[in-house]
């Protein structure tokens, strides 16, 4: 029994909703259900915080019986991992962490993480904020610190502060990033950290009616500064602080300012750690892709980000300088959960990700198929082909085919065959990935309209067991005299093949 089967079984022992003990985790239902189905690693902090709701010993969870993962299982993982490892080669990401990150000691696992990116030859720059140290700190010393906009206002009296908090956790991370772990990742490791004064800061000025003071915001970045660092292959370690020409000191948003170096250093990739899977919907399921002008159709009806259910008002910041960074030519941003064990490795180098993604435009294409395609539509068909499910026309039929792609890759195919006034939808078949993520649906609207355009009211399919998915989406059970007199001529009764139908 496995981690995520052992939370389930005490949860319904204990008559705990899947709901209630998410509230009490901190995490969001969908995400914890994807826990208990193994579908999501989790780390120690998040098996404590269980632990506690659950009134059980964190021991409970590691099982000896567990049963590891067959070889087989990680060759596979392994090998579809290395397009991506030849794709980022000596690229550069930006990492994003909160300073609740290393508030709740989550930093040692994030920073195993790193040193796999590192060991890759990718290069990191690693921003990181302090705000829940600052604000144990005030309230340590009985100082009053007021939030406009979810910006702190930032007085003279507190500057010492927080220089002193921002030096402490710069220090603590270069400690965990320059150490060779034993018994981790970090192991034998001999990675080089940098930190410097990369940012020229001026004050962020009056914001409805108030003084920010030494609240700022970026007016330059020392891009060949840190270039030169990612070139002699050093993580640069980048604070959320900024200094003036006069030696001024300003608190910056670190959220803005991880978004004004991946625009300065023309990263390939932006990653935010966030408090959630991602961006929720109003069901609080995640949105695993948004376009540019989708999260910014999304932050504009969020009048209060402390009202929406589905947005935390931090991950409202994320999105916002998200949007800063796509709209400034950094082609993905991606947004994933910091109480997930690996989230970053899943979300980088798997096709199906782990949070959201933003982009300028949708990543999903469908598109007409090519010779070309025809080995990677015969690999999602091969599987049901197998099974009797489809047969496979490819070969002959390539002009028929249309397929629908996720980042270059092809995850679906569909054929359409029209006789007289209907349209047959065949070799219908979503890649085992991506299966349940609504991109059958997609593709089944596609035909809809491909239909309506060349004014047919009527499509067909032939199955012999996905009736239930085509009833769920408005097929009828037709009799099988009423297929159209071309297509009984090709139909092979030995299959039994079921004859659906739906008007449009």
């Amino acid at each position: 029994m496995g981690p995520g089967q052992i939370i389930r079984k005490l949860r319904q022992e204990q008559g705990m909703t899947l709901a209630v003990l998410a509230k009490k985790t901190g995490l969001d239902p969908g995400n914890l259900s994807r826990i208990e189905r193994g579908e999501l690693n989790i780390n120690f902090v998040l098996l404590e915080k269980l632990s506690l709701s659950l009134s059980v010993s964190p021991s409970i969870f590691f099982d000896k019986k567990i049963s590891a993962p067959k070889p087989i299982d990680f060759i596979k993982s392994f090998r579809q991992s290395a397009k991506f490892i030849n794709q980022f080669n000596n690229k550069t990401f930006v990492i994003a962490i909160g300073g609740e990150v290393i508030k709740d000691d989550q930093f040692n696992s994030i920073a195993h993480d790193i040193n796999l990116l590192y060991s890759m030859n990718i290069n990191i720059i690693l921003v990181y904020g302090i705000r829940p140290q600052i604000d144990k700190k005030l309230k340590e010393k009985n100082i009053i610190s007021k939030l406009i906009r979810n910006l702190r206002i930032t007085k003279k009296e507190t500057l010492n502060e927080i220089v002193e908090i921002n030096g402490a956790i710069r220090i603590k991370i270069e400690a965990i990033l320059s150490s060779g772990i034993l018994n981790s990742p970090m192991l034998n490791s001999n990675i080089k950290v940098s930190s410097g004064n990369f940012i020229t800061a001026r004050p962020i000025g009056v914001i409805d009616g108030i003084d920010m003071e030494f609240t700022g915001q970026i007016r330059k970045i020392d891009t060949k500064a840190i270039s030169d660092k990612l070139t002699n292959k050093e993580i640069v370690i980048i604070s959320p602080l900024g200094y003036s020409p006069i030696g001024d000191i300003f608190n910056l948003s670190y959220e803005q300012t991880a978004a004004h170096i991946a625009q300065s250093v023309k990263a390939e990739k932006l990653i935010y750690y966030v408090n959630s899977s991602g961006i929720l919907n109003i069901h609080g399921e995640l949105i695993p892709e948004l376009t540019f002008n989708k999260a910014k159709n999304l932050i504009e009806h969020i009048e209060n980000p402390e009202n929406a259910p589905f947005i935390s008002y931090n991950d409202f910041n994320i999105l916002k300088s998200s949007l800063y960074a796509i709209n400034n030519k950094i082609e993905k941003v991606h947004l994933i959960n910091r109480n997930i064990d690996g989230s970053i490795i899943e979300e980088i180098f798997t096709d199906k990700g782990s949070g959201t993604i933003l982009t300028e435009y949708s990543l999903e294409n469908i598109r007409s198929a090519k010779e070309s395609d025809i080995n990677q539509i015969k690999n999602i068909i091969k599987p049901l082909e197998k099974k009797g499910i489809l047969i496979d026309r490819v070969n002959k039929d390539i002009n028929s085919f249309y397929v629908i792609e996720y980042d270059h890759n092809i995850i679906g195919t569909i054929a359409l065959y029209q006789y007289a006034e209907t349209l047959e939808v065949a070799c219908f078949a979503i890649h085992d990935k991506y299966q349940n993520l609504g991109y059958g649906k997609k593709l089944l609207k596609f035909c809809e309209q491909k239909a309506l355009n060349l004014n047919i009211k009527k499509l067909f399919i032939l199955t012999t067991q996905s009736e239930h998915w085509f009833i769920e989406n408005d097929f009828h059970l037709t009799d099988k005299k009423f297929i159209p007199d071309e297509r009984k001529k090709i139909y092979t009764a030995e299959r039994n093949s079921k004859y659906f139908t739906k008007r449009l």
